[in-house]
């Protein structure tokens, strides 16, 4: 029986992408670095941002123009800072209803609701005021617990803070940093949500059952929800 479902977050319940383009971007030319030689540094520093190894934004671009013998300007550093905060703020202001319903209706019916989501700090600043938040019950953000998807162990957490077992548990995300395997190999059950995934990509096979709209969950009828009290 299901008591919990935990969903991941970006490309799950808030997408960064409308018509095939990020809904908004931000500008790094005023660090003074060539763009490319940036993404190369920034993409190798992925896992330390997310298992908050970095505290903090500032502190990865500071590293990466160090890396490159770049002196860091605090203002321009101040100002990509900020640039980034109110991009990665875009998503959370423009909740699909059909995603709100599910979570509406995942309350009604007495289930426990769980966020995993692999983030740094400056990604997450817009969540406390964002219509999501009120619905639930536990939120982990892979920089605070110092663990990151798809180890296990971040999901085993999730279920002990909500008080629940792997098994009696649902884990729905895109499918992004490996998760729905990891949540699998915790013994938890995992759907992959492809309703804000392009076809190319949503039609490839990951050997996961797929929920093409949210309220797709409703209707599995491998999972069996009960009403708790």
């Amino acid at each position: 029986m299901v008591k919990a479902v935990f969903f991941d977050l970006y490309e799950t319940l808030i997408t960064e992408w409308k018509d095939g383009r990020k809904k908004a971007k931000y500008s790094i030319e005023s660090l003074g670095i060539d763009k490319n030689i940036f993404k190369v540094e920034w993409d190798l520093r992925r896992e330390l941002r997310m298992n908050g190894t970095y505290p903090d934004h500032q502190s990865v671009l500071r590293d990466i123009l160090d890396s490159q013998g770049i002196v860091p300007n605090v203002e321009a550093i101040d100002r990509v800072h900020q640039e980034r905060v109110a991009a990665k703020s875009i998503p959370f202001q423009e909740i699909d209803p059909q995603v709100i319903e599910l979570l509406q209706t995942l309350k009604s019916n007495g289930l426990k609701l769980g966020l995993i989501s692999n983030a740094a700090p400056e990604e997450v600043v817009a969540w406390e005021t964002c219509k999501l938040a009120d619905y639930f019950d536990e939120v982990i953000f892979s920089y605070e617990v110092r663990v990151a998807k798809p180890q296990k162990e971040i999901y085993q957490m999730a279920c002990e803070k909500l008080g629940v077992t792997p098994k009696e548990s649902v884990f729905i995300g895109d499918g992004g940093s490996d998760e729905l395997r990891g949540a699998t190999e915790a013994g938890m059950t995992a759907l992959q949500a492809t309703w804000f995934l392009p076809t190319a990509i949503s039609d490839r096979i990951t050997g996961y059952p797929k929920l093409a709209k949210p309220q797709d969950l409703l209707s599995q009828k491998s999972l069996k929800f009960i009403t708790v009290y």
